[in-house]
């Protein structure tokens, strides 16, 4: 049975039931709900791309709204996993491969799982012979995989954008050995535009996508000799990137010493908020190092406002941010696409702040930055 047949009003009501199952922590009702829809007749697709995935994709919605915690957010995700793994081996999702083979992989560092592991299963069940290496997968180890047991296709997820420079050493290696790469996930833009940026050979928004774009067969790109990551992005020759990305360290501890001055509040901070604090500083800098490595503002404004988006929800000012952009505009100052995009996410900032007033008071627990990300 496929969407088109299956009621929206039933789908709707599938990712109900798994909703309340996923958030009560009950793995077996949550199996439950799937497994009787498959015996009810449900595709395994629509199952996979219309009731799990829609459901996880609101775990994150609510974690970012601060209605479902960290803990909450990790507990839902894994159980989502392993509903996706029961499901593998249901007598309605056996499928014999007759198509060609395909490497799904997360890139290095990349620990967000579900929607390489969504593709994976949709490619088995449409015919592909499908490798599934997981999440955080090293590029020598990668590129090893290849060379023992082949591939016609790789196919490249990542969800965070911080983690593009180490997909473009991935597009880059799995090219060098004749191999072509499908990039997808939310890390290489909506509409793929960093994907095609860094070389890949193709992208898709989503596994359907994905499925069809590898149905219409992606060449074999010819191995360049010698090829780099500059040759592909030549503002790395000014080697702002390599200098803010090694300078880090000394960033965060010195904006964590101009704090107290410039956002008076972080004075009562315990020792475990001002960890905390460092940590999302640190998650700062990273991204304004992807945003100099890929020459793109709005990777770093975008960041930024959803941050304030993040901190308005927690009851955290926004304008905690404002210290952080300024302290590393001091001392940045003689990096000249360094200083555009702080001054881009300055831009962007002052009115959201201005829009919900500057009140430390408004904070409940004072905690400056909250974890970034939920998998952080």
């Amino acid at each position: 049975m496929s969407t088109d047949t299956l009621a929206a009003p039933d789908v709707r009501g599938l990712q109900d039931q798994l909703w309340t199952a996923v958030t009560s922590r009950d793995e077996h009702a949550a199996a439950a709900v799937l497994f009787t829809a498959l015996d009810a007749g449900i595709d395994p697709e629509t199952a996979l791309l219309d009731v799990i995935a829609p459901v996880q994709a609101r775990v994150g919605t609510e974690w970012a709204a601060n209605r479902l915690s960290v803990a909450q957010e990790h507990a839902a995700s894994a159980i989502a996993e392993r509903v996706i793994a029961a499901l593998a081996h249901h007598p309605a999702v056996r499928t014999t491969p007759r198509l060609g083979r395909v490497t799904v992989a997360c890139v290095d560092q990349e620990w967000h799982v579900l929607p390489a592991r969504l593709l994976a299963e949709v490619l088995t069940l449409r015919g592909w012979q499908v490798d599934f290496l997981g999440a955080q997968v090293p590029t020598p180890h990668l590129i090893g995989h290849l060379h023992n047991n082949g591939a016609d296709v790789v196919a490249l997820s990542s969800s965070i954008p911080t983690r593009l420079p180490t997909a473009h050493a991935a597009v880059t290696a799995c090219q060098a050995v004749g191999v072509p790469v499908l990039a997808g996930g939310a890390a290489f833009g909506p509409d793929g535009r960093y994907a095609l940026r860094l070389g890949a050979d193709a992208w898709a928004p989503d596994a359907r996508s994905a499925a069809r774009r590898l149905a219409d067969g992606i060449p074999v790109p010819v191995p360049a000799v010698g090829r780099q990551q500059i040759d592909d992005l030549p503002h790395l020759s000014d080697q702002e990137y390599t200098l803010v990305v090694r300078s880090r360290p000394q960033l965060v501890r010195e904006v964590m010493a101009q704090m107290e001055t410039r956002f008076p509040p972080a004075a009562a901070y315990t020792e475990q908020q001002r960890e905390h604090t460092a940590q999302d500083i640190a998650h700062i800098v990273e991204y304004l190092g992807v945003a100099l490595y890929m020459d793109d503002d709005e990777l770093f404004t975008g960041f930024l406002t959803w941050t304030a988006g993040i901190l308005e929800a927690r009851r955290v000012p926004a304008a905690s941010l404002l210290p952080v952009l300024d302290v590393l505009g001091t001392e940045l100052k003689d990096f000249p696409r360094t200083t555009r995009l702080l001054g881009e996410a300055r831009s962007a900032l002052d009115p959201l702040v201005a829009a919900v007033g500057n009140n430390p008071g408004a904070s409940d627990d004072r905690s400056a930055l909250p974890a970034l990300h939920p998998g952080s």
